[in-house]
């Protein structure tokens, strides 16, 4: 078998150019908004940590940005732990509370559906992330149209 004929890597080698930015960086301007949508199942994949990521980023371009938790993205927004509440059973762990937590230090707000919270999860109010507004399922349609009829950046995302 022939052998390679280049390096191996080594950590602390850049795999890609990371310092290259092809688009400009654009930033809000005074008084825009953005929303950010999810129906997805926390721990079933990366977009609920993703999704927290782009809203932090979202807001630090100037944009008054909120969170909506409905379905089973409620379940992104509850206390998590191990043994205790607040205690990571392994690293990474609580990734998702800690990010949602920067979001709303950050000046962020979230919401999440009370329907999909009782009557889906099983959970009462109490079972939240403090911070977390939790809101009528009525409401879902209005905070996106509301988003919508202000001209907000809207990301929404669906898992199952």
């Amino acid at each position: 078998m022939p052998k390679p004929t280049y390096p191996a890597y080594n950590a602390g080698d850049f795999l890609v150019d990371y310092e290259e930015k092809v688009f400009e960086d654009v930033k809000a301007k005074p008084g825009e908004k953005a929303l950010v949508t999810f129906h997805t199942v926390a721990f079933e994949g990366s977009i609920g940590l993703v999704n927290v990521l782009t809203a932090i980023r979202l807001q630090r371009k100037g944009f008054e940005t909120s969170i909506l938790l409905y379905g089973p993205g409620v379940t992104l927004g509850l206390q998590r732990g191990f043994p205790k509440l607040g205690s990571e059973a392994f690293s990474g762990h609580l990734a998702v509370n800690q990010q949602i937590g920067r979001f709303m230090e950050e000046g962020g707000k979230v919401y999440a559906c009370r329907f999909a919270l009782q009557a889906l999860y099983g959970h009462g109010e109490h079972a939240l992330i403090p911070g977390i507004k939790p809101i009528s399922p009525l409401d879902v349609l209005d905070i996106q149209l509301i988003h919508r009829r202000d001209n907000a950046f809207m990301v929404h995302s669906w898992t199952l």
